[in-house]
């Protein structure tokens, strides 16, 4: 009697196999770590530079909180900030001209609901292009679709009224006015993008243009959509508040992420003077 010997045709195609998963397993860990390696970013700051950042990003949330949640109050209660509305609508009213009107039209157009998103998806094109890494980009567009969801949740909740239809210069509105979507995209953009270029190649020319640069535009949106009859200073104003707390949200997440660095401890090596 015979014994059997065990049969060896499927060791073959059991290999393959493992190859295969092991090919497979060997191209996802590539994959993550070039992800991983795009993403995560060396700094330069040094100690005292990055407690200045978290203490700014700290006190510009707080603040911008604070005071959109004090517009807030003036809106549902008709005191305090609410009282300028009437008065500065209808200056803006009594000063229009053809040529401003021509202008501020202009201006609302780029910096609305179309316009914006196509600068904002320009610039991360440009960024993914040109960029290093990834993680600037990705927290710019992070910043600029919270902005747009917290915009129309709030804008829903309190359900304000625009001003009157006949004020309106490009068609009648019948949406809600608090707070203003055009005021809250520009805010976060220029402020976000400012932050994001100055934190990475600090210049003072190149951070005083961008400054320059960033409250020229948000001015010209704010003063365009009151000019246009769209909407009440109040509702600028608490866009502002949450473009100021969006942020000081983002330096804390650009500051908190894991990171690769070097320079956290340039200042304890760095010889004494």
């Amino acid at each position: 009697m015979t014994t059997p010997h065990p049969t060896t045709s499927g060791r073959p195609e059991k290999d393959g196999q493992l190859e295969r998963r092991s090919g497979s397993s060997a191209a996802d860990r590539s994959w993550r770590a070039s992800l991983r390696s795009r993403l995560v970013e060396e700094h330069t700051h040094r100690a005292k530079v990055k407690r200045a950042l978290w203490a700014a990003g700290v006190v510009l949330t707080i603040s911008g909180l604070a005071w959109f949640f004090f517009v807030l109050w003036g809106v549902l209660s008709q005191a305090g900030p609410a009282r300028v509305d009437e008065p500065v609508l209808s200056w803006m009213v009594a000063h229009r001209t053809a040529a401003l009107t021509v202008f501020m039209s202009v201006v609302a157009t780029v910096f609305g609901p179309v316009g914006m998103p196509l600068i904002v998806l320009g610039v991360l094109l440009l960024c993914l292009w040109k960029a290093e890494y990834l993680w600037r980009p990705l927290l710019l567009a992070c910043a600029m679709t919270s902005g747009v969801l917290i915009t129309q949740i709030i804008t829903h909740l309190v359900g304000r009224h625009r001003p009157p239809s006949n004020l309106m210069l490009m068609g009648v509105d019948h949406t809600y006015s608090f707070p203003s979507g055009h005021a809250v995209g520009a805010g976060d953009f220029f402020l976000v993008g400012t932050y994001l270029i100055a934190s990475r190649s600090w210049s003072l020319i190149r951070t005083t243009l961008a400054v320059l640069v960033g409250v020229l535009a948000i001015s010209l949106v704010d003063v365009s959509r009151l000019y246009l009859g769209y909407h009440w200073t109040t509702d600028l104003a608490a866009s502002a508040g949450i473009s100021v707390a969006m942020l000081g949200i983002v330096i804390l997440v650009d500051l908190w992420r894991p990171i690769r660095t070097k320079s956290e401890d340039l200042d304890r090596h760095s010889p004494a003077p």
